[in-house]
């Protein structure tokens, strides 16, 4: 989940590094840190706890010269954020590495250091490789053979970068399980963990696949897969937006992000929908040939993305008329699987880079699934250039770490892919063209309903002082509760928790009171009377509710109740839309407590490491 950055160039590297991780900082900010090889082929080391800008002030303070060097971005695994854990970790004065991932078995690595020995500054799993490369160079190995020979120890995930003062040309770095691209450039060559770092240096790339150990130098870059074979990689132009950093005039990343989401909304939707169906061939040239086969659905994610496929399963069962199973990543990982015939396998990702998911990924094609599909943000992923089918969901670079705009766009994406799929089990032409129509009128409802921002902000006041919350739903409101008491989690620190409002009498009434506020979604669907029962329950027991409702509800304002309206929209559709007061809900009361909205504590964007 760290970020990892390097350089080779003709020009002081520092400020390279830097930048890169500037734009790494999504994926850690417990501490930051680089090396880099001065004029005299001295390591030099600065690193810092906090944020890449406390690191930015200290290599000011002082100063770094040099044109070779890593960098790191941290997010704590082994290890409290300190200095002496931070990254780069070096072995004596020779060798320094930055790495990301996790390595299984450091514990004995480490052991067996010690007694040859090494000595140990940190609690982390990182510093092990430092040390066993320079072992290996101990024993007469080069730099590339050292870090070769150590990566064959390794069990778990890594993305490692190394660099040596004795080879003060170049960097050495290998991945597996986690990612890493190289960046080629004029005269100079880079590494990171993913394009973004490498931005205002270059638009080409290769993106290493799983084993890869590369050799990069300012004037070449060698490149041996698994077997230790020498291959050639093919690089690719990739580029990349413009805005991913500038908040123009909004406060946060977050708050920018929820408003831009009737754009997103027109971008997912161009080129996809017709004026009455949705367009086949924007899944790729395989789609059709796999989706007239598709007799059984399984959907595997993380975090808001699972609770997007959760939504999904509701439309796919209904509109599709086919089995759909929805799994937590990180558990489908360890459990024996059933396959059934015809079983599409989806995976659902922001980054395409979430270990877990990617993890899934690999199972389900080696357990036999018949086809597998990736929903992600970025077209260079690991997931879509492992998957047969890929739809990107247009939602530009996200840098909040509480998701918003890409969780929209998902379920959009995944309301298009059940069309589809309806369209071979019995979905009327009519009934899809319906559908469309509603979807081709989301964004001027998203507008409307964005207008909610100010009386948003004042419910918002009621909960600073809440230390706990409930988020109630039924049918596909349920894991739209849960999304919502997971952005209010996330950004606030508040215990919240997502139920389906059916359950209330089975638990969770019994922790309603006046202090625990009551937040329920309630569009105009079926199971609307069903929740307005539900709620009176709550109100029975002194509950406070706070009901984002259709307009056609009979919820209206009475004391211990605050309703606020949303416009009316097709019942299968109300995921997307019910969705955006929650986040706006959840981005006023994190303002209102003075969190840290955009990187709140202990969390990254991107999650590489189980």
């Amino acid at each position: 989940m760290c970020g990892i950055v390097g350089a080779v160039t003709q020009r002081n590297v520092a400020a390279i590094l830097l930048e890169g991780l500037h734009r790494l900082e999504y994926r850690g900010y417990d501490s930051a840190g680089i090396a880099v090889l001065d004029a005299e082929g001295l390591l030099k080391r600065r690193r810092q706890v906090g944020k890449v800008q406390e690191l930015v002030d200290r290599v000011a303070r002082e100063p770094l010269d040099g044109l070779i060097g890593i960098a790191h971005t941290r997010w704590a695994t082994h290890g409290v954020p300190a200095e002496i854990n931070a990254h780069p970790h070096a072995s004596g004065s020779r060798v320094a590495i930055v790495h990301n991932g996790i390595i299984e078995n450091y514990e004995a690595l480490r052991a067996g250091l010690v007694d040859a020995g090494y000595e140990f500054e940190s609690m982390t799993d990182s510093e092990t490789v430092a040390h066993l490369i320079d072992a290996e160079l101990e024993k007469g190995a080069d730099l590339l053979d050292a870090v070769r020979a150590t990566i064959r120890q390794l069990e778990g995930a890594y993305a490692i970068g190394v660099v040596c003062k004795d080879y003060p040309d170049r960097i050495i770095a290998a991945r597996s399980g986690s990612p890493l691209v190289v960046g080629k450039g004029m005269g100079e060559n880079f590494i990171a963990s993913d394009v973004l770092a490498l931005k205002p240096v270059t638009d080409r790339f290769i993106f290493l696949e799983e084993g890869d150990l590369v050799e990069i130098m300012r004037d070449g870059i060698s490149i041996w897969n698994v077997e230790d074979e020498s291959v050639i990689r093919s690089d690719v132009r990739v580029e990349i937006g413009h805005d991913h950093v500038d908040k123009g005039n909004y406060r946060h990343h977050m708050q920018k992000e929820i408003f831009e989401q009737p754009k997103v909304l027109r971008d997912t939707f161009e080129g996809r929908l017709g004026s009455s169906q949705v367009l086949e061939q924007a899944f790729g040239f395989k789609a059709s040939s796999i989706f007239d086969q598709v007799q059984a659905v399984t959907i595997a994610a993380c975090g808001t993305s699972y609770y997007a496929a959760c939504i999904a399963r509701y439309w796919i069962e209904e509109l599709a008329h086919i089995p759909c199973q929805v799994e937590i990543a990180s558990e489908f990982r360890y459990r024996k699987l059933a396959v059934t015939e015809k079983n599409l396998f989806v995976t659902i990702t922001q980054s395409g880079e979430t270990a877990d998911t990617l993890a899934a990924l690999r199972i389900a094609k080696d357990a036999g699934f018949f086809a597998t599909l990736t929903i992600c943000n970025v077209p260079t992923s690991s997931t879509v250039r492992e998957s047969d089918l890929a739809l990107m969901i247009q939602a530009g670079t996200e840098v909040g770490v509480a998701s918003t705009k890409a969780f929209t766009a998902q379920l959009a994406d995944l309301m298009m892919m059940t069309l589809l799929l309806g369209r071979r089990h019995g979905l009327e032409r009519g009934r899809e063209a319906e559908i469309v129509a509603s979807m081709q009128q989301l964004n001027d409802v998203f507008e409307e309903v964005l207008t909610l921002d100010a009386a948003i902000n004042k419910v918002a006041e009621r909960f600073i002082d809440k230390e706990h919350a409930l988020f109630l739903g039924r049918g596909t409101m349920f894991p739209v509760a849960m999304e919502g008491a997971l952005k209010l989690k996330e950004i606030s620190y508040i215990h919240a928790e997502g139920y389906p409002a059916g359950e209330l009498k089975h638990g969770p009434l019994a922790l309603v009171d006046d202090d625990m506020p009551v937040i329920a979604v309630a569009p105009n669907d079926a199971l609307l009377e069903k929740l307005h029962s539900n709620l009176q329950e709550v109100r029975a027991r002194g509950g406070e509710l706070f009901v984002f409702a259709s307009e056609r509800s009979r919820f209206k304002d009475e004391p211990g109740v605050t309703v606020l309206h949303l416009p009316e929209v097709n019942p299968l559709l109300a995921p997307l839309v019910y969705v955006l007061p929650l986040q706006l809900l959840a981005y006023h009361v994190a303002v209102l407590k003075g969190t840290d909205v955009d990187q709140p504590r202990n969390l990254a964007k991107s999650v590489t490491v189980e």
